[in-house]
Formats: structure tokens, sequence, C-alpha cells
């Protein structure tokens, strides 16, 4: 199989546009310094404009209560812990056979009485925020979520901790005081939670901080995943965003390598061949070489691996990371019903869209799904994905059809 890829980076081409927003260094400067390594607060000052087109407490107010929200969408934390979701969510009520619905009425009395409301997956559920996020991880090349937390004065959400992810800190409304501290565990996996450091964190915490800070609206601190934080409200209501950056790491290589190389090993006849009989697995004597044979095979599947099955494997792995820039069906299926020769289309955002070249036929593989190719379809589908636009009249109109109702394309 051969694939061919759409270099789907007009964010970068563009010039860090929503990276831009976040930092008061350029992108390059950003990368070098600070990236996945070293803090930085950015004033709102030195950056192009506020984040309220983003996000504000009127927006907290509308999805709370008129956008039926469910849990996990809602947590609540008091004095450093989470609530339990019996707490705020409730029963939607006739013709709605949901139980975990977000209760605007227990909101209001948890929140009155210091609770602060996180926001989770604003990606999903927020449209300005889901298309800066998703702008962003087309920049960065790394996968990103977004949460708003909503503190009363004088709260603080969360206990100090650290996050396994690298953040942006997006002041919205009000002001927070930041005590950040530097890593117990440096650069975390995912499967390295601060819990597990529990003692640790809790001994930082009393250390004098690396930096103590009130963030105002317009500022934005950057910390890199393992940085030990904490942060309280100060004299009125603080609504921030984080936007979580999960980075792409060696690990995530080796477990790719790792997990193919052991597929590839298992053409090795020597390796299928079972243990001896009455071997006691317990016992690393009764393997009688055993070991060596099977480390021997994964050397040379190792050794021997494409990296062209690695990238396709990566690739995969970033398509079923993000979703695509959202589409109406209702609008896609009229555009098809009635797309001529005249019209012209544009490549549907963030869909890192690859024609993959089997025998005898091809596949479009994006985060929009499959499509299968006709012969005389595959060659105008890769112009298409590589320009990025193309008229009706160039795809053919069947094409032009059949893109659009898979989601790949949609009416300029």
């Amino acid at each position: 199989m051969t694939a061919t890829t759409k270099p789907e980076v007009p964010a970068r081409e563009g010039g860090h546009l929503a990276l831009r927003r976040l930092v008061a260094v350029d992108a390059a400067s950003f990368a070098a310094k600070h990236w996945g390594n070293e803090l930085l607060l950015s004033p709102a000052a030195q950056l192009p404009q506020g984040f309220d087109d983003l996000f504000s407490s009127a927006a907290v107010d509308e999805l709370v209560s008129r956008r039926g929200l469910r849990t996990p969408f809602l947590r609540v934390a008091r004095q450093g812990s989470t609530l339990p979701d019996r707490a705020f969510a409730r029963g939607g009520g006739i013709g709605a056979g949901v139980a975990d619905q977000v209760s605007d009425d227990a909101l209001l009395g948890l929140f009155a009485e210091g609770g602060t409301l996180v926001l989770q997956g604003l990606h999903r559920t927020w449209a300005p925020v889901l298309d800066f996020s998703q702008q962003l991880a087309a920049e960065l090349g790394h996968p990103t979520q977004a949460n708003a937390y909503v503190t009363p004065p004088e709260n603080t959400g969360f206990s100090d901790h650290y996050d396994v992810h690298d953040v942006f800190v997006l002041q919205v409304e009000g002001e927070k005081r930041w005590r950040v501290r530097r890593p117990v565990h440096p650069v975390p996996l995912r499967n390295q939670p601060w819990t597990e450091f529990r003692s640790a964190v809790e001994e930082a915490a009393g250390a004098e901080p690396l930096l103590e800070i009130t963030l105002r609206p317009g500022d934005c601190l950057y910390l890199p995943r393992g940085y030990v934080h904490s942060a309280t409200a100060l004299g009125g209501v603080s609504i921030h965003l984080t936007i979580g950056v999960h980075p792409w790491t060696r690990h995530r290589l080796a477990e790719e390598l790792a997990r193919i190389a052991v597929q590839r090993a298992g053409d090795d006849p020597q390796l299928r061949t079972a243990l001896s009989l009455g071997v006691a697995v317990g016992d690393p004597s009764s393997y009688d070489g055993d070991v060596e044979r099977a480390r021997a095979a994964l050397h040379r599947a190792l050794d021997e691996l494409d990296p062209q099955d690695l990238t396709a494997a990566m690739s995969a792995a970033s398509r079923d990371a993000q979703r695509a820039a959202p589409v109406g069906p209702l609008a896609q299926r009229d555009a098809a019903e009635r797309v001529t020769a005249d019209d012209s289309l544009v490549l549907r955002g963030h869909l890192q869209a690859v024609v993959e070249r089997h025998e005898g036929y091809a596949v479009v593989s994006s985060r929009a799904g499959r499509l299968r190719l006709e012969d005389d379809e595959t060659e105008a589908t890769e112009r298409f994905l590589a320009e990025g636009a193309a008229s009706a009249a160039e795809l053919g109109t069947g094409l032009a059809r059949r893109l659009l109702l898979a989601g790949l394309a949609v009416l300029a």
C-alpha cells in the first residue's frame, strides 16, 4: 500500500495565528525555549487581543441552563476535591430520558457555597472554543482539549497538583492568584498522574513558589506538563480557559515500534514454537534459552521495521485523537443534492485526509471515515486534497457529490 497525504497545515503557513494569541514571543522562540520545558507568562499588554470572544460568564450561564449538558461535560470541585455527579445532576424531565443532565438550580446553590464549576470538553460544546482549539492543534501538531474553570471569590478549586499534559491558561474574567512550583516528576506520561507522587507534590506545595502571579483578563500562562500548581480566585468571580495540549512523545513512538515489532516477529516460526512440555513459567531457569530467542526475534523485527509503517500508525492515531471541523448533515445533504458544474468545493477543515493506494483500488482515509474511490476518481481526488479546492466541473459532479456526502468537502 502507498499513501499520499495532503500537507494540511494552512495554519502554519498562515504564521501560527492561534499561537500568536497565547504567547508573547515568536513561534520559533517558543519552540526552542519553552515548548515542553519552561513556563511562559504572557501579559495581556503583549498579546494581540483578549479572550472574551472565546468565552464569557454569559457563555457559562447558557451552557449550564439552556444546553442540556450532561456529565461528564461538567464537574464541581470544592475544598480541593471533586463532588459526586449526584450533587448537581438530575433527570431531564418529561420527554428527556436521561438521568444525568446538569441542574442549574443545584449549581446555583453549590456555586454560592464556594464550588468551582469545571466545564469540560468545551472543544466539543462551545463553537468559538472548538474553532480555536482545532486551529491551535493544527499549528502545534499535537491534540488539544479545552476546559473552563469558574471559581467564586476567594476560593481555590483544586489543591496543588500537576497535569500530564501541557496547558495554556487563558484568563477570561476576574483575577486569579497562581502559585507554580517546579516538577517533582519531570515530563510525566499520561499514566503517571500526580496522585502517584502525592507525598512529593505535598512537600513541594510547602516550598517557595517558582512563580506567584495574579492573572488578569487577557493574560496567558503556559505550563509544561509536570509543573505543580494551584490557583485562588481573588475579589470577584474568576473564569479561565485551560487549553490542554496532549503531546506526542518518544515514548509513544516506542510503544508503536514495539507493537509493530511484536506483530512482525510473529512471522518467525521459531518464535511461534511452544515452550517445553511441563515448563514452569514462574521459574526463569526453565525457559532454556527461550528468552534469548524471543529477544533476538524482536531485535530483528525492530531492525527490519520500515519507518513508513510507523508513520502510518502515528497518522492513524492522530486522526483518532481529534475530530474534523463541524459539518451540518442537513445542509451537507442539500448541497450534495443541488451541486452543479458551476459550484466550487473546498476541503473540510482538519480532516487529515490520506489517499491509500491498494492493489486495484484506492481509499480516502480521514477523520470523516473511509471512502473507496472509483478507478477514474483517484487522480482528481488527490489533486483536490493537495490543493484544498476545486470546481465541481474539474472533479465531475458525480465525484463532487460523493465528496460532499462523505464529509470530505463543503461548498465554497
